[in-house]
Protein backbone atom coordinates (compact mmCIF):
# COMPACT_ATOMS: atom_id res chain seq x y z
CA UNK A 1 0.00 0.00 0.00
CA UNK A 2 1.27 3.55 -0.80
CA UNK A 3 2.21 5.93 1.57
CA UNK A 4 0.66 9.11 2.46
CA UNK A 5 3.32 11.49 2.42
CA UNK A 6 0.96 14.58 3.04
CA UNK A 7 -3.00 15.07 3.70
CA UNK A 8 -4.65 18.05 3.81
CA UNK A 9 -8.47 17.33 4.73
CA UNK A 10 -11.07 20.13 4.12
CA UNK A 11 -8.56 23.09 4.36
CA UNK A 12 -9.82 26.63 4.78
CA UNK A 13 -7.92 29.74 5.41
CA UNK A 14 -8.90 33.33 5.59
CA UNK A 15 -7.08 36.59 5.78
CA UNK A 16 -9.83 38.83 6.94
CA UNK A 17 -12.87 38.86 4.73
CA UNK A 18 -10.86 37.21 2.07
CA UNK A 19 -10.66 33.37 1.37
CA UNK A 20 -7.60 31.90 0.29
CA UNK A 21 -8.35 28.36 0.27
CA UNK A 22 -12.16 26.61 0.90
CA UNK A 23 -11.94 23.30 1.16
CA UNK A 24 -8.88 21.73 -0.12
CA UNK A 25 -8.70 18.07 0.33
CA UNK A 26 -5.49 16.27 -1.39
CA UNK A 27 -3.21 13.33 -0.61
CA UNK A 28 0.61 13.52 -1.74
CA UNK A 29 1.67 9.63 -2.46
CA UNK A 30 4.98 9.67 -1.06
CA UNK A 31 8.18 9.59 -4.00
CA UNK A 32 5.62 11.30 -5.92
CA UNK A 33 6.64 14.88 -8.06
CA UNK A 34 3.34 17.00 -7.62
CA UNK A 35 2.99 20.58 -9.22
CA UNK A 36 0.00 23.47 -8.11
CA UNK A 37 -0.93 25.89 -10.69
CA UNK A 38 -3.56 28.37 -11.16
CA UNK A 39 -4.42 31.97 -11.81
CA UNK A 40 -2.38 34.59 -10.07
CA UNK A 41 -4.64 34.77 -6.26
CA UNK A 42 -5.72 31.39 -6.89
CA UNK A 43 -4.24 29.72 -3.48
CA UNK A 44 -1.65 28.14 -4.65
CA UNK A 45 1.00 29.66 -2.33
CA UNK A 46 -1.35 29.81 0.67
CA UNK A 47 -1.95 25.76 0.17
CA UNK A 48 1.88 25.16 0.11
CA UNK A 49 2.61 27.51 2.97
CA UNK A 50 -0.08 25.84 5.27
CA UNK A 51 1.52 22.05 4.15
CA UNK A 52 4.53 22.78 4.77
CA UNK A 53 3.93 24.16 8.04
CA UNK A 54 4.48 27.65 7.38
CA UNK A 55 1.06 28.97 8.07
CA UNK A 56 -1.80 27.57 10.18
CA UNK A 57 -5.12 27.03 8.52
CA UNK A 58 -8.62 28.66 9.93
CA UNK A 59 -9.87 25.19 9.91
CA UNK A 60 -8.78 21.63 8.60
CA UNK A 61 -6.08 19.56 8.70
CA UNK A 62 -2.43 19.10 7.73
CA UNK A 63 -0.39 15.93 7.91
CA UNK A 64 2.86 15.63 7.12
CA UNK A 65 4.43 11.60 7.06
CA UNK A 66 1.34 10.64 9.45
CA UNK A 67 2.51 13.83 12.07
CA UNK A 68 -0.67 16.12 12.42
CA UNK A 69 0.60 19.83 12.36
CA UNK A 70 -2.61 21.64 13.40
CA UNK A 71 -2.09 21.01 16.87
CA UNK A 72 1.22 21.36 17.34
CA UNK A 73 3.06 24.32 19.51
CA UNK A 74 4.85 26.85 17.51
CA UNK A 75 8.02 25.17 19.46
CA UNK A 76 7.05 21.43 17.94
CA UNK A 77 5.96 22.54 14.65
CA UNK A 78 9.32 24.81 14.35
CA UNK A 79 11.16 21.72 15.01
CA UNK A 80 9.18 19.47 12.44
CA UNK A 81 10.09 21.83 9.95
CA UNK A 82 13.74 21.83 10.73
CA UNK A 83 13.77 18.10 10.48
CA UNK A 84 11.75 16.70 8.29
CA UNK A 85 10.71 20.01 5.65
CA UNK A 86 12.08 20.81 3.09
CA UNK A 87 12.17 24.10 1.27
CA UNK A 88 13.18 25.79 -1.38
CA UNK A 89 12.41 29.54 -2.70
CA UNK A 90 12.45 31.75 -6.08
CA UNK A 91 14.89 33.93 -3.72
CA UNK A 92 17.87 31.68 -2.82
CA UNK A 93 18.02 32.83 1.34
CA UNK A 94 21.53 32.08 1.24
CA UNK A 95 24.06 33.95 3.52
CA UNK A 96 26.50 36.06 1.52
CA UNK A 97 29.10 35.96 4.41
CA UNK A 98 29.04 31.87 4.49
CA UNK A 99 30.84 29.43 1.75
CA UNK A 100 28.31 26.80 -0.09
CA UNK A 101 29.58 24.72 2.40
CA UNK A 102 28.52 26.96 5.48
CA UNK A 103 25.34 27.30 4.10
CA UNK A 104 24.57 24.24 3.27
CA UNK A 105 25.52 23.05 7.12
CA UNK A 106 24.03 25.93 9.22
CA UNK A 107 20.66 23.98 9.31
CA UNK A 108 22.28 21.19 11.07
CA UNK A 109 24.03 23.65 13.07
CA UNK A 110 21.34 25.39 14.37
CA UNK A 111 19.89 21.85 15.04
CA UNK A 112 22.50 20.82 17.68
CA UNK A 113 24.15 18.60 15.15
CA UNK A 114 27.89 18.92 14.10
CA UNK A 115 27.45 17.68 10.57
CA UNK A 116 30.32 16.20 9.11
CA UNK A 117 32.64 16.93 6.35
CA UNK A 118 31.36 13.59 4.01
CA UNK A 119 27.85 14.69 4.77
CA UNK A 120 28.13 18.04 3.57
CA UNK A 121 30.11 16.96 0.31
CA UNK A 122 28.01 14.13 -0.12
CA UNK A 123 25.04 16.99 -0.34
CA UNK A 124 27.02 19.50 -2.76
CA UNK A 125 27.68 16.10 -4.94
CA UNK A 126 23.87 15.09 -4.79
CA UNK A 127 23.49 18.40 -6.74
CA UNK A 128 26.69 18.81 -8.77
CA UNK A 129 28.86 21.07 -6.71
CA UNK A 130 30.75 19.04 -5.13
CA UNK A 131 34.38 21.55 -6.38
CA UNK A 132 32.03 24.88 -5.08
CA UNK A 133 31.89 24.33 -1.51
CA UNK A 134 34.25 26.89 -0.52
CA UNK A 135 32.42 29.44 -2.60
CA UNK A 136 30.72 32.36 -1.63
CA UNK A 137 27.35 32.84 -2.83
CA UNK A 138 28.57 36.11 -4.65
CA UNK A 139 31.26 33.47 -6.38
CA UNK A 140 28.39 31.63 -7.39
CA UNK A 141 25.73 31.89 -10.72
CA UNK A 142 22.22 32.21 -9.91
CA UNK A 143 21.71 28.50 -10.75
CA UNK A 144 24.42 27.40 -8.80
CA UNK A 145 22.44 29.27 -5.67
CA UNK A 146 19.75 27.53 -5.88
CA UNK A 147 21.35 24.28 -6.02
CA UNK A 148 23.42 25.67 -3.11
CA UNK A 149 19.52 26.21 -1.21
CA UNK A 150 18.19 22.85 -3.00
CA UNK A 151 21.42 20.82 -1.43
CA UNK A 152 20.97 22.74 2.19
CA UNK A 153 16.76 21.91 1.72
CA UNK A 154 17.54 18.53 1.91
CA UNK A 155 20.78 18.11 3.62
CA UNK A 156 18.79 17.12 6.27
CA UNK A 157 16.74 14.36 4.43
CA UNK A 158 12.87 15.31 4.77
CA UNK A 159 10.22 13.63 4.55
CA UNK A 160 8.72 16.39 1.85
CA UNK A 161 10.69 18.82 -0.45
CA UNK A 162 8.30 21.92 -1.07
CA UNK A 163 9.58 24.56 -3.54
CA UNK A 164 7.32 27.83 -3.80
CA UNK A 165 8.53 28.77 -7.50
CA UNK A 166 12.13 27.39 -7.23
CA UNK A 167 13.26 28.18 -10.97
CA UNK A 168 11.46 31.60 -10.95
CA UNK A 169 14.65 33.99 -10.68
CA UNK A 170 16.44 31.62 -13.39
CA UNK A 171 17.02 31.84 -17.01
CA UNK A 172 15.12 29.22 -19.31
CA UNK A 173 18.50 27.06 -19.24
CA UNK A 174 19.34 27.11 -15.77
CA UNK A 175 15.79 26.26 -14.93
CA UNK A 176 15.69 23.23 -16.93
CA UNK A 177 18.99 21.82 -15.22
CA UNK A 178 17.19 22.70 -11.59
CA UNK A 179 14.13 20.77 -12.66
CA UNK A 180 15.82 18.19 -13.95
CA UNK A 181 18.34 17.41 -10.92
CA UNK A 182 14.40 17.83 -8.75
CA UNK A 183 12.68 15.18 -11.56
CA UNK A 184 16.05 12.90 -10.88
CA UNK A 185 15.81 13.34 -6.89
CA UNK A 186 12.01 11.71 -7.42
CA UNK A 187 13.29 9.43 -9.39
CA UNK A 188 16.46 7.97 -7.64
CA UNK A 189 15.61 8.75 -4.53
CA UNK A 190 12.07 8.64 -4.16
CA UNK A 191 12.33 12.39 -3.07
CA UNK A 192 8.59 13.32 -2.58
CA UNK A 193 7.95 16.86 -3.94
CA UNK A 194 5.73 19.62 -4.02
CA UNK A 195 6.20 22.85 -6.54
CA UNK A 196 3.95 25.77 -6.67
CA UNK A 197 4.68 27.20 -10.14
CA UNK A 198 3.65 29.28 -12.90
CA UNK A 199 5.31 28.08 -15.56
CA UNK A 200 3.89 25.13 -17.58
CA UNK A 201 7.21 23.48 -18.70
CA UNK A 202 8.49 23.36 -15.19
CA UNK A 203 5.03 21.79 -14.19
CA UNK A 204 5.40 19.09 -17.10
CA UNK A 205 8.83 17.55 -15.32
CA UNK A 206 5.90 16.57 -12.29
CA UNK A 207 4.09 13.30 -11.50
CA UNK A 208 1.07 15.26 -10.95
CA UNK A 209 -0.12 18.80 -11.46
CA UNK A 210 -3.31 19.91 -9.53
CA UNK A 211 -5.05 23.25 -10.60
CA UNK A 212 -6.71 25.77 -8.14
CA UNK A 213 -9.46 28.04 -8.48
CA UNK A 214 -10.83 30.61 -6.18
CA UNK A 215 -9.10 28.45 -3.45
CA UNK A 216 -10.83 24.97 -4.41
CA UNK A 217 -9.25 22.74 -6.55
CA UNK A 218 -10.94 21.95 -9.70
CA UNK A 219 -9.28 19.77 -11.95
CA UNK A 220 -5.34 17.89 -12.43
CA UNK A 221 -3.36 15.91 -14.81
CA UNK A 222 -1.37 13.25 -14.69
CA UNK A 223 2.07 12.70 -16.67
CA UNK A 224 1.25 15.61 -18.81
CA UNK A 225 3.05 17.60 -21.61
CA UNK A 226 3.82 21.75 -21.12
CA UNK A 227 1.32 21.87 -24.06
CA UNK A 228 -1.62 20.43 -22.00
CA UNK A 229 -1.13 22.10 -18.93
CA UNK A 230 -0.68 26.01 -21.16
CA UNK A 231 -3.97 24.52 -22.55
CA UNK A 232 -5.46 23.86 -19.48
CA UNK A 233 -3.82 27.11 -17.52
CA UNK A 234 -5.55 29.12 -20.90
CA UNK A 235 -8.94 27.76 -20.30
CA UNK A 236 -9.06 28.66 -16.25
CA UNK A 237 -7.44 31.95 -16.85
CA UNK A 238 -10.21 32.69 -19.41
CA UNK A 239 -13.03 31.80 -16.34
CA UNK A 240 -11.32 34.01 -14.33
CA UNK A 241 -10.14 36.83 -15.59
CA UNK A 242 -6.52 35.76 -14.60
CA UNK A 243 -6.94 37.25 -11.01
CA UNK A 244 -7.89 34.47 -9.18
CA UNK A 245 -10.79 35.74 -7.86
CA UNK A 246 -11.61 35.55 -3.74
CA UNK A 247 -8.13 34.16 -3.00
CA UNK A 248 -6.13 36.78 -4.94
CA UNK A 249 -5.57 39.37 -1.67
CA UNK A 250 -5.38 36.08 0.54
CA UNK A 251 -2.11 34.60 -1.31
CA UNK A 252 -0.51 38.40 -0.92
CA UNK A 253 -1.43 38.88 2.40
CA UNK A 254 0.52 35.44 3.66
CA UNK A 255 3.44 35.91 0.81
CA UNK A 256 5.61 38.10 2.70
CA UNK A 257 5.57 35.95 5.76
CA UNK A 258 6.62 32.56 4.03
CA UNK A 259 10.28 32.84 4.00
CA UNK A 260 10.56 35.09 7.16
CA UNK A 261 9.17 31.72 9.15
CA UNK A 262 11.85 30.23 7.03
CA UNK A 263 14.80 32.37 7.78
CA UNK A 264 13.13 32.60 11.86
CA UNK A 265 13.99 29.08 12.26
CA UNK A 266 17.37 29.46 10.69
CA UNK A 267 18.47 32.37 12.20
CA UNK A 268 17.05 31.75 16.01
CA UNK A 269 18.38 27.95 15.95
CA UNK A 270 14.26 27.64 17.86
Amino acid sequence: MDTVAVRLTALRRRHGPLTALDGVDLEVRAGIFVAVMGPSGSGKSTLLQCAAGLDRPTSGTVEVGGTELTGLSERRLTLLRRERIGFVFQAFNLLPSLSAAQNIALPLRLAGRRPSRTEIRGALARVGLADRAAHRPGELSGGQQQRVALARALVSRPAVLFGDEPTGALDTGTSRQVLGLLRGLVDQEGQTTVMVTHDPVAASYADRVVFLVDGRITSELRAPGAGAVAERMAALESTTGGDGGRGAGGDRAAGGDRAARVGSDQEHGR
